[in-house]
Formats: structure tokens, C-alpha cells, sequence
């Protein structure tokens, strides 16, 4: 069997095109994952995409998402609500100053509380930014994700409202695999 997936892209071109969301209260913080784990990264991917069939990653050995995670410009910011991981944004670095927001989204405990928009804005500038902690890239010109039929149904409307622009809208049929969840048998 099969589903019909609806993916678009989505970009900004200037840090003045961003509009950040309000940060959702002082329980609420932003750090930055430095050291690149596997175990973490694979936690963070499938607590967060368990739900929403992120698949891709998961047949990855630990080698591969090691490799993935230490290349120059990707980094990977993590929300916590009192000390606990409520989502994340992981960003990659590309040619000509082009950063892509690769991976996205809250664990959905923490969904609809106001803190995907302050992550997006955060993580946002923080692609904007990336040169100044990775001197040997290129400034960033211009940041840009994409999102489909999937995902949550306030995705889209959370990245317009951050000033992302649609560019590209494409349709494909895909298999139709079963919800993973965060860990085999959820």
C-alpha cells in the first residue's frame, strides 16, 4: 500500500525575514548538544518523529549518525522544560552559505504549549548565525527546510509565521509504513 505525501519547501533569505515567536516562559531553555552523540541524537529523532513516520534515519548504524552529527556546521539545539528534552532542531551547513534545517519538532507531551515557535525562531537565528562558530564557512545567505503532509498539522502554519517562504511544492506516492514510535512495539 501506499500514501500520497505533499512536501514543500520553504526558505528565508535574510535574517530580517525572520519573525520570532514569543518564548513560552522561564521553565523553558535552549542549549546547544555540542558533543556529537549517536544515543542522543537517535533519542531525540524518535521520541520526536515516533509519531509522524520519521523513518529515514532509523536504519543508520552508529557510525553513520556519528559521522552525520560531527560535520563542520551541523548542530543540534535542544528545548528543555525544567530539565527535560522537549524537542529539537537540527541544523546542517551546505554549499554557499545555504543551511538547512534538517530535522524539527516537540515530543508530543510537549506539543501545543507555545514552545515549537520560540524553538523554530531560536533555531532559526541560530542558522543565521552559524559562521561566527564555524569560522572556516561560508556567512549564511540563506536558511531553508522542508515539511510535508506528515507532519503535524501546525507545522506549515508555524513556519510562515516565522517568515519562511514556499518555493517548491512536490507530490509523490510513498509507502505506507507504520507509525515506529519512540522505541519497537510503542
Amino acid at each position: 500500500m501506499s500514501i500520497t505525501v505533499t512536501t514543500w519547501s520553504l526558505e528565508q533569505t535574510s535574517p530580517a525575514d525572520l519573525r520570532p515567536a514569543a518564548e513560552p516562559g522561564a521553565d523553558i531553555t535552549i542549549v546547544r548538544a555540542e558533543v556529537p552523540s549517536p544515543e542522543f541524537s537517535r533519542f531525540l529523532y524518535t521520541a520526536v518523529g515516533g509519531d509522524i513516520r520519521w523513518t529515514d534515519r532509523l536504519g543508520m548504524r552508529h557510525q553513520e549518525w556519528l559521522e552525520a552529527l560531527a560535520k563542520p556546521g551541523t548542530e543540534t539545539w535542544v528545548a528543555y522544560d525544567r530539565g527535560t528534552p522537549a524537542g529539537y532542531v537540527e541544523l546542517e551547513a551546505q554549499d554557499e552559505g545555504s543551511v538547512e534545517i534538517v530535522y524539527f519538532g516537540l515530543i508530543p507531551a510537549f506539543r501545543g504549549r507555545r514552545i515549537g515557535g520560540h524553538l523554530l525562531s531560536y533555531g532559526t537565528a541560530r542558522a543565521w548565525d552559524l559562521a561566527e562558530r564555524w569560522p572556516a564557512l561560508a556567512p549564511t545567505k540563506r536558511v531553508w527546510l522542508h515539511t510535508c503532509s506528515k507532519d503535524g498539522p501546525h507545522a506549515m502554519d508555524n513556519y510562515l509565521r516565522r517568515g519562511f517562504r514556499l518555493f517548491e511544492t512536490r507530490t509523490a506516492e510513498e509507502p505506507d509504513v507504520a507509525t515506529p514510535g519512540p522505541w519497537p512495539g510503542a
